[in-house]
């Protein structure tokens, strides 16, 4: 559990200090928001390929935490 929410940082430079995953400016919500309108991991890793599988799954696992 651990080392998948480390993928999420919280920096108040970056985005207003909103949840992003690993410092870039892509935010847990913008992550979430793809996945509850019904696009697959596949569509967001295809409009941010900068980002990992494992970026999604810390932000289904940190929204959980909430």
């Amino acid at each position: 559990m651990g080392e998948l929410i480390s993928r999420i940082t919280i920096d108040p430079n970056i985005c207003n200090g909103r949840p992003t995953i690993r410092g870039k400016r892509i935010t847990v919500q913008t992550s979430l928001e793809f996945l509850a309108a019904g696009d697959s991991n596949e569509d967001i890793l295809y409009q941010f390929p900068s980002l990992e599988p494992e970026d999604i799954k810390a932000c289904l696992e940190f929204g959980s935490n909430l």
